[in-house]
């Protein structure tokens, strides 16, 4: 079990990952008094929450929307839309099973980003100790806890209490092979899958009669008119996502032939030739199956995991996770 007396207190806690995960489970580590550093080699928090921006224009890229089902992340959600930072989005939406779209009622309440998706991740980051731009390559033990080593940084003086790691799991298993090989194992069981985002501008609103579509033919999967959110301006912009079985089979091509392939697939659903497009390749973009472990932890040597990965995937299962990792590592250190 982790020695609470051979460390400083409270202990600082090593949070590898800015997304949802690891911003959820850094926010309520740090609320129960931790000392916690927040560690990701972009230069913005949020992961897949992710907003493309440039001269008059910007597209959600990456998670389209959230559902808020359980009463925890419900009442976060509710946080988030009194802070300003996300709204309820009811888009017009279709489903294409053949040539035609078919109009849908919507099922379930959609939310998203406010004003773009990337706006609940920065809520969240503006009160942690963020080090973006910090690409975190290894962790060895020491006397007393971690020591992490940084791309930019080499090996930081600090010592952790313990590391926690909230990344994508293909990306977990170099990092835990000889720290946790139980940990890298439950890793390498996840098979996370690619996909291509296509954002497209236009000089004037697009004619097609519905704002969101799910299709089931070809190699799209998503198509959305990113305008229709709430709190969003500039031009018109559309987001394209490929399904996973077409993303995965055209992962490595260049993006001037995937955008091909999916602007004539867009056509044939009776969207027009934008002015401009930009294509962006998420490596791993879902699971599938995404696991059902909650979370992991290994309260003896101070190392876990968390992700939309290991708790069914999606906006929500991240916060999840991440939330349910804080309590567990809680939980040990009270019992120290």
């Amino acid at each position: 079990m982790i020695d609470k007396e051979a460390m400083n207190y409270p202990p600082h806690i090593a949070l590898i990952g800015a997304g949802i995960a690891g911003l959820s489970c850094a926010t309520a580590l740090q609320r129960a008094g931790l000392e916690v550093s927040l560690f990701d080699k972009s230069r913005s928090p949020g992961g897949r929450m992710s907003t493309r921006r440039g001269d008059d224009w910007q597209c959600d890229h990456g998670a389209q929307y959230f559902t808020a089902r359980h009463p925890a992340f419900r009442a976060e959600v509710e946080r988030w839309q009194q802070a300003g930072v996300a709204g309820v989005w009811a888009p017009r939406l279709s489903m294409f099973d053949g040539d035609s779209p078919e109009e849908r009622e919507p099922t379930v309440e959609r939310f998203v980003g406010m004003p773009t998706m990337t706006a609940p991740a920065r809520y969240l980051a503006s009160t942690l100790a963020v080090h973006a731009r910090t690409n975190i390559q290894q962790f060895r033990p020491q006397a007393h806890g971690w020591q992490v080593f940084s791309a930019e940084q080499g090996w930081l003086e600090t010592r952790f209490a313990a590391v926690l790691l909230a990344v994508p799991s293909p990306q977990a298993v170099p990092l835990l092979q000889q720290a946790a090989p139980d940990l890298a194992a439950l890793a390498s069981s996840a098979v996370m899958r690619g996909c291509w985002a296509l954002m497209l501008r236009f000089a004037a609103p697009v004619d097609l009669p519905f704002d969101a579509a799910f299709v089931n033919r070809g190699p799209l999967r998503w198509l959305a008119r990113n305008s229709s959110k709430p709190g969003r301006s500039g031009e018109e912009t559309w987001l394209l996502h490929a399904c996973a079985d077409w993303s995965e089979a055209h992962l490595e091509e260049d993006s001037e032939s995937v955008a091909v392939a999916l602007l004539s697939a867009f056509g044939q659903l009776g969207g027009p030739a934008p002015q401009e497009w930009t294509v962006h390749r998420w490596r791993y973009a879902d699971t599938e199956p995404a696991l059902h472990e909650g979370c992991a932890w290994r309260p003896d040597i101070g190392l876990g995991l968390c992700g939309d990965w290991l708790n069914g995937g999606k906006v929500e299962g991240a916060w999840r996770s991440g939330r349910t990792l804080a309590e567990q590592v809680l939980q040990s250190f009270a019992r120290c």
